[in-house]
């Protein structure tokens, strides 16, 4: 296994191009889906963009991308931690998306934490910021306990908006000082 990062109770790694059944079946829940396009993502479109997507990345960006998380004690797939690249130089995007059963259990405030704390320790960025719709409570307060600080409401325009996207997307940031400073 290629062990990105590891946690008191996750193991992050990268995907595999034998990884598809774990994304089908992640994607495949409408509510795991539910702010993000709505519907689950077909088969076909995971292993013909969003996986080779996801590799590409690791041989463009060898330190960022979309890894796989797992329980540390059951090996369990949990969903994924994502720490992305942006058009802002030393400015990275983290995110994550995990399945139903590991929601409400803080992996996704853990697994954001360890990944905040990679980008300015270890990978030497500036900045980290994330972004959701701003009916999506949850993610907003996993963004908070993370440590992330919300900057500013924003309107997209989508050809087929979702359900709350009138309400605007929501970006929150913090910067490696106030990293370091704990606040």
């Amino acid at each position: 296994m290629d062990t990105y990062l590891e946690t008191e109770r996750l193991v992050l790694r990268r995907f595999t191009a034998g990884d598809t059944d774990l994304l089908v079946e992640l994607d495949s829940d409408a509510e795991v889906m539910r702010y993000l396009t709505g519907e689950p993502t077909p088969r076909a479109e995971i292993e013909q963009k969003v996986l080779p997507e996801i590799l590409a990345r690791y041989e463009t960006h060898p330190d960022l991308g979309t890894f796989a998380a797992h329980e540390q004690s059951t090996g369990q797939f949990l969903g994924w931690f994502g720490l992305q690249p942006t058009s802002e130089a030393g400015t990275v995007d983290v995110g994550y998306r995990l399945n139903r059963s590991a929601w409400g259990r803080g992996y996704a405030t853990e697994g954001t934490r360890a990944l905040i704390d990679r980008a300015f320790n270890e990978l030497g960025m500036a900045r980290v910021i994330a972004d959701t719709m701003a009916v999506n409570m949850k993610s907003r307060r996993v963004m908070v306990k993370a440590g992330l600080r919300f900057v500013r409401l924003f309107h997209v325009h989508f050809d087929d908006p979702l359900p709350g996207t009138e309400y605007g997307e929501v970006e929150y940031a913090i910067d490696r000082s106030a990293w370091e400073a704990g606040l």
